[in-house]
């Protein structure tokens, strides 16, 4: 994991450019640090600011493609409007001559919570004890706090997983790509989340759609609730708390409660076939019968069979880490 940068005093000093470069031409340095199926994430230095941040651009065969561009420019504008401790700021969106679209956001040192995930199931000691099961239950409900932000805004993640979870090396937890969100409009800061405010205005709405594609479905497949895997374009908030349990399943009992020979076989056990709880499935691990209750329910086939509001997955995840 990489540290923090100092602060220099004297870096603190210069004027401003007189000439300010435009688009990616302001930034020095880049450095990679992660490819995805159709983006890059590049770390850069900002002489304006004086920080370091990071670039997000588009593949260079993807670049000029009209459905790439608008998704990257539909996740760019949903992070910078979910303004939340445990979103990432976004500092700039931009078209460059050069490397297309992209947006800008803070460099956030750690690492994706499924890293953390893989050194405890290899019985890496030191993680163990870094990480037991009360703090990363802690990780998982940070996470769900950005998601019931995010829902009352009108915006469902529909890719939560451990991947997307940030751990920083401070402490911080932040929910990461926010690329496949589902966005139903504006929904006003007061009215009550415990029953849906996601339905559309209006089905036939351009802005309304989704970003996929017809026939495609969203997410990843180990964390996809029923109704993503059938294709259900009505889904709500009960989908990201689907997702939620699937992460709090895994974190517990560190295997994966839906994984089949192939995909196939993954929807069949998403979509029809019973898991057994997690203290079951781990029992080596001690796993309280409070965690099993609150993870099943939360992963239950029905959306009417689960919890109804992320802040109720929220209430029993603290509950457990309570008793802990």
């Amino acid at each position: 994991m990489s540290s923090e940068p100092t602060i220099i005093l004297s870096a603190t000093d210069p004027d401003l450019p007189g000439d300010l470069p435009q688009g990616l031409k302001r930034y020095t340095g880049f450095r990679a640090m992660s490819q995805g199926g159709s983006g890059a994430l590049r770390s850069c230095f900002d002489p304006v600011t004086g920080r370091t941040v990071v670039v997000k651009t588009l593949h260079e065969d993807a670049k000029r493609d009209h459905r790439q561009r608008r998704r990257l420019l539909r996740e760019a504008r949903v992070t910078a409007q979910l303004q939340h401790p445990n979103t990432v700021p976004v500092y700039d969106i931009g078209d460059d001559d050069e490397a297309g679209l992209y947006f800008v956001m803070k460099r956030i040192s750690g690492e994706n919570f499924f890293e953390i995930l893989k050194r405890i199931a290899r019985g890496d000691e030191t993680t163990i004890e870094a990480y037991p099961p009360a703090r990363r239950l802690d990780i998982v409900a940070d996470a769900c706090q950005a998601l019931a932000y995010a829902h009352a805004r009108g915006v469902i993640h529909r890719d939560l997983k451990p991947e997307n979870i940030w751990v920083g090396n401070f402490g911080e937890v932040i929910l990461l790509d926010w690329g496949v969100a589902k966005v139903w409009g504006h929904a006003d800061d007061n009215e009550p989340i415990a029953r849906s405010v996601l339905k559309p205005r209006d089905e036939g709405d351009e802005q309304l759609l989704t970003l996929t594609g017809s026939g495609q479905r969203p997410g990843t497949p180990l964390y996809m609730s029923p109704e993503q895997v059938e294709g259900n374009r009505s889904i709500d908030e009960r989908t990201d708390i689907f997702s939620a349990g699937v992460c709090l399943y895994e974190l517990l009992a560190i295997r994966e409660p839906f994984r089949g020979a192939n995909i196939d076989e993954t929807f069949e056990n998403i979509k029809h076939n019973a898991v057994v709880p997690p203290s079951e499935r781990s029992p080596e691990r001690g796993i309280s019968p409070e965690a099993d209750r609150v993870v099943m329910r939360a992963i239950e086939k029905k959306p009417a069979d689960r919890y109804q509001s992320m802040r109720e997955l929220i209430d029993g995840i603290r509950g457990i880490t309570a008793t802990r």
